[in-house]
């Protein structure tokens, strides 16, 4: 029996921009706007990422089980100033970090999330937390009591920290990218999601570790054995996560379960960050807009000047803000399909061609939906 391997053309309604995959182009079109915005938002995101960061590595190592961190945002600099510049919202809005921290602790996925519910994390854990209450009264009863409590607060400090160490990398990749753009040397959204895959491979392996110091003496609770790395167990459940599932949004739907209105399949969840309306992201109670305030503080000057000769000019600069950042995350996206590939896309090989084929066809029914072809044209 003769086995017909010709890989047949795609009736999938989005068979155009598996074909522009293939040919090594993008989900985003190639234009120099796009690439000014790109390029631009991505600079201002890698900034923001970069306090972002640095406040969840704060919290998950210097906040451990403080059940009431009033000062967790001030990373150990507690001042009058500061203060007053929090209560008039001067500040970074890192409720968003936490926002995303707990949508992928919510929806889970990876080797970090099978790790915490395994008997190696129940002993490290257990060990730290023993420490840390051995002093507090209050905090032995309450442990006694609701054995489960503590521990699953330490999970929540584990997201903290592999988030932290996952947006390091980020914020890096995307500060390096401006750099490389005010250099000349990225010119079109190709290079753009060259430059982010390129990244994401060099950092495909570095270890997720996490530890806190108790009284001197430090507890490894997801030690380097764990074998827990950035690209399977950090990245690819943040992609997951937050660009495709999210949570909905209190306000603008009902979360009565009559309603039908959120699936009780969180896998069918698509509030991520794909599928985002941009004009309620930029409204008020939404929590991307706490994203969108941040970034408007340090677009850089070429992006921004595109922005004020809008029809609106900056009186919806959060939603333009938001449209910009969405393309970029398409450039993401198409990093992660080329680096999550099976085979390589212009394989000459019939059968990897099909397994490709199906590859990417799958992921064009999670774009069905999306905001793909709203970006295409704007």
């Amino acid at each position: 029996m003769i086995i017909d391997t010709t890989l047949k053309s795609s009736t999938h309604p989005l068979a155009a921009y598996i074909e522009r995959l293939k040919t090594g182009g993008a989900l985003l079109p190639d234009t120099k706007e796009n690439v000014i915005e790109v390029v631009g938002i991505l600079k201002s995101y890698g900034i923001v990422l970069e306090a972002y960061y640095q406040n969840l590595l704060y919290i998950s190592e210097h906040q451990f089980l403080v059940l009431f961190p009033f000062f967790k945002y001030f990373n150990g600099e507690v001042t009058l100033g500061k203060l007053l510049r929090h209560w008039g919202h001067d500040r970074i809005n890192f409720e968003y970090a936490e926002y995303v921290m707990k949508t992928m602790f919510w929806h889970g996925g990876g080797g970090l999330d099978a790790y915490l519910d395994s008997p190696e994390f129940t002993h490290a854990s257990q060990q730290a937390i023993q420490a840390k209450i051995k002093h507090n009264l209050l905090m032995r009863g309450l442990h006694r009591l609701f054995p489960d409590f503590l521990p699953e607060q330490v999970r929540q400090s584990c997201y903290y920290s592999a988030l932290g160490q996952f947006w390091r990398v980020m914020s890096e990749m995307f500060l390096t990218l401006s750099d490389l753009y005010d250099q000349g040397k990225i010119q079109s959204i190709s290079q753009v999601v060259e430059h982010i895959g390129t990244d994401l491979v060099a950092a495909a392996n570095l270890p997720i570790t996490y530890a806190v110091t108790i009284e001197d003496q430090t507890y490894q609770i997801i030690p380097e054995s764990a074998g827990l790395t950035f690209l399977p167990d950090v990245a690819v459940p943040y992609v997951e996560a937050v660009f495709f599932r999210g949570t909905p949004f209190s306000g603008t739907v009902s979360y009565n379960a009559q309603a039908h209105q959120i699936s009780p399949d969180q896998s069918r969840f698509n509030y991520g960050a794909l599928y985002a309306d941009p004009l309620p992201t930029g409204g008020a109670g939404i929590p991307p807009t706490l994203l969108m305030q941040d970034m408007r503080h340090f677009l850089p000057e070429y992006l921004h000047e595109i922005y004020r000769h809008t029809l609106r000019g900056e009186d919806d600069l959060r939603v333009q803000i938001c449209q910009s950042f969405q393309k970029s995350m398409f450039c993401v996206t198409t990093a992660t399909i080329f680096g999550l590939a099976p085979y390589p896309l212009d394989t000459a090989n019939p059968e990897q061609q099909q397994a490709n084929q199906t590859y990417l066809e799958t992921w064009m029914d999670r774009f069905l939906d999306s905001r793909l072809q709203d970006v295409q044209a704007s």
